[in-house]
């Protein structure tokens, strides 16, 4: 009787967890989700303009539309790790279990972004008070938001969450040991929580720029890429953080760095309205 000897499947490569057509699906999702967030964002400022302030939004709205804002920016720089986590949860579970599970852990990530959110709602609304009141407020909240965005490319916390942003793979090995209930989602929070302690900084130049300014939203997204994913990150960093130290100095003398804070005059609102 001839031997009949079964070919066993081929090993995984070390560190390749999912196969190669559901890694390479992973990494479409993400890039379409990001995309699909981006055409939202650009379609959205085409529509509301530049506006100061909350721009009249309400608060739920508000963070609605945070959330689309902050997936088209941030979900690029986080693919690595949120694949990673993928690759992870790909070994444990299957079909709509796996689906289930990415989904938390991406909304974790996002609910990080939903607490910076209403921080960021109440610095907008303190602007809105600020400009109403005094005429030239704009100038000093521009140059305020520069200085605490350059100061922060340089502070110990941006060093710390980079660093844990640029190396997750040890985190991921910690995130392994979390207790099962909610665990995809206390990780995407957990990491969503460092990448805005190393990102608030980036955030908070909208303020002078203007939050629905796209060419400023995608030179960040830029920025926040490069610093995580790039060999020269964090000189990267440093180098934006003296730009934002320069724009705060020149900032109270230069209106056009601050066309996130231009209200416009009452009196030839009023003229427009007559000549309509």
């Amino acid at each position: 009787m001839p031997h009949v000897r079964l070919s066993a499947p081929a090993p995984t490569r070390p560190g390749v967890l999912l196969p190669g057509r559901d890694l390479a699906l992973a990494w479409v999702l993400m890039v379409l989700i990001a995309a699909l967030a981006w055409v939202l964002t650009v379609g959205q400022s085409r529509r509301m303009g530049m506006e100061p302030g909350t721009m009249g939004l309400a608060l739920p709205l508000f963070l609605l539309l945070w959330v689309v804002m902050m997936a088209a920016m941030m979900l690029p720089s986080v693919a690595p790790v949120a694949i990673t986590w993928v690759q992870a949860i790909g070994r444990q579970a299957a079909g709509p279990v796996r689906a289930l599970r990415i989904a938390g852990f991406v909304s974790g990530y996002l609910l990080a972004w939903v607490g910076f959110g209403l921080v960021a709602y109440g610095l907008l609304a303190a602007t809105d008070r600020l400009l109403d009141g005094h005429a030239g407020a704009g100038r000093w909240i521009g140059a305020t938001a520069f200085l605490l965005a350059g100061l922060q490319q340089f502070g110990p916390l941006k060093r710390a969450c980079l660093r844990h942003c640029r190396n997750p793979m040890f985190q991921l090995l910690r995130y392994a040991r979390f207790r099962p209930w909610a665990k995809d989602l206390r990780v995407g929070a957990h990491h969503g929580l460092y990448c805005v302690g190393c990102c608030w900084g980036l955030m908070i130049v909208l303020i002078p720029l203007g939050l629905m300014n796209v060419a400023a939203m995608a030179g960040l997204a830029a920025v926040i890429f490069l610093e995580k994913l790039w060999r020269g990150g964090p000189w990267l960093s440093w180098a934006v953080g003296v730009a934002f130290l320069v724009l705060a100095v020149l900032a109270p003398f230069q209106d056009w760095l601050l066309p996130g804070l231009e209200t416009s005059d009452p009196s030839m609102d009023q003229m427009r309205g007559r000549a309509l």
